[in-house]
């Protein structure tokens, strides 16, 4: 097995996930789902892993929609992958192509992989995206029909308020219309931002709630130190003790495969030899480099991207401090440090700021209710990034 940093693994190489793949499988039997992830977690290679082990009765569509900015454009890509499985069986979508000859006169000949629908039918987009639906399910009788959309929080993000609120209201009906539709939104900034957004102009809707919540989580120690192993065999790097090796690799990354791939690719590189004072010694050169392909400055942009100037300077300061201590800290300790800045002082908005980062894969709140970094790596990339 050879390392492949960010690169497509094949199915048959992504260790450690049957076990989360199959209740993935067991909870779409019931209902749609929301799969949310850390970056790098390796939520798209379970995704993958699902379509190419696909059960004999469902049916999976992936579909990145990161770049869509509106509803007609999320339509587009939606008819585009409709057809483009219809065409297996020589079918096309009747009922789609009948809205838009009724519409707009048009006539849509071998579609092709590159849709683009005319201007004029955007107020009609509901009827469009019903209607292409319908056209799949009527060709899958018993069959399970899921969805996979990658980054919907970041399309919804795109879209005016009001086309936000009407997408994410139409999908929710189209759920609960059609029994064996199902839907997997992913997303590594969670949905919550988008839905908070909303509600700030108004929007009163509870658009997800027959939705289950699932999180990808690292790999098992065990099964990080396989991975870690298998490549460190594959690639015939030297060390004194595979195993041993293998397993401090996998925990300085918090068991993330796609960190155990990037750190054997530099082995293979430099040619050193593995041991706990090189692996170290790379971790921290790649978390210190802006132009790494880690690209851990991420960490720091979202909060500005997704946080008030106000809920910045208090997300900031907290990172800074659970950054600095060694042992976990209380809320009441937390505050303590952070109370000297008077721009942080409200208790309140402490705690309101410390539930988003732990939404967002900063921090975890501990059974004894004290706060720490969720990951050690993100940990040692704050100290080294801040001071």
């Amino acid at each position: 097995m050879r390392a492949n940093p960010g690169g497509e693994i094949a199915p048959d190489e992504i260790i450690g996930r049957d076990r989360l793949i199959e209740r993935l499988w067991r909870v779409l039997e019931r209902q749609s789902l929301i799969l949310s992830a850390e970056r790098r977690m390796g939520k798209t290679c379970v995704i993958r892993k699902m379509k190419a082990e696909l059960p004999a009765n469902k049916l999976a569509i992936v579909r990145d929609v990161e770049d869509v900015r509106s509803p007609l454009e999320f339509v587009e890509v939606v008819l585009q992958d409709v057809e483009e499985y219809l065409r297996k069986s020589n079918q096309i979508a009747r009922k789609a192509r009948s809205v838009l000859k009724n519409l707009n006169g048009m006539e849509l000949k071998g579609m092709g992989f590159g849709i683009k629908l005319p201007d004029s039918a955007a107020s009609h987009w509901k009827i469009l995206l019903t209607q292409t639906i319908e056209d799949l399910l009527d060709n899958q009788k018993d069959v399970r029909t899921i969805f996979f959309w990658d980054e919907v929080p970041y399309m919804l993000r795109n879209m005016s308020d009001e086309d936000a609120m009407e997408v994410l209201d139409v999908l929710r009906r189209l759920r609960q219309d059609y029994g064996t539709l199902r839907m997997v939104f992913t997303g590594s900034i969670g949905l919550h931002h988008a839905i908070d957004k909303l509600r700030k102009v108004g929007y009163t809707n509870a658009p997800t709630n027959d939705m289950y919540f699932m999180d990808v989580p690292s790999l098992s120690e065990e099964d990080a130190t396989d991975l870690a192993t298998r490549l460190i065999q594959g690639e015939n790097i030297p060390t004194f003790d595979v195993q041993m090796q293998a397993k401090d690799i996998a925990q300085m990354v918090n068991c993330i495969p796609f960190y155990i791939h990037h750190l054997i690719d530099i082995f293979v590189e430099r040619k050193n030899t593995i041991n706990e004072n090189t692996v170290q010694a790379i971790i921290d050169d790649c978390l210190r480099d802006p132009d790494s392909r880690w690209q851990m400055r991420h960490y720091q942009d979202r909060i500005e991207s997704y946080y008030s100037l106000e809920q910045q300077r208090y997300a900031l300061n907290l990172l800074d401090v659970l950054a600095e201590s060694d042992d976990p800290l209380s809320l009441p300790e937390l505050c303590d440090r952070i109370q000297s800045d008077p721009d942080t002082s409200n208790k309140e908005k402490t705690r309101k700021v410390l539930d988003l980062l732990a939404k967002d894969y900063y921090i975890i709140k501990g059974k004894n209710l004290k706060y720490e970094f969720r990951l050690d790596l993100i940990k040692r990339y704050w100290q080294l990034s801040r001071g």
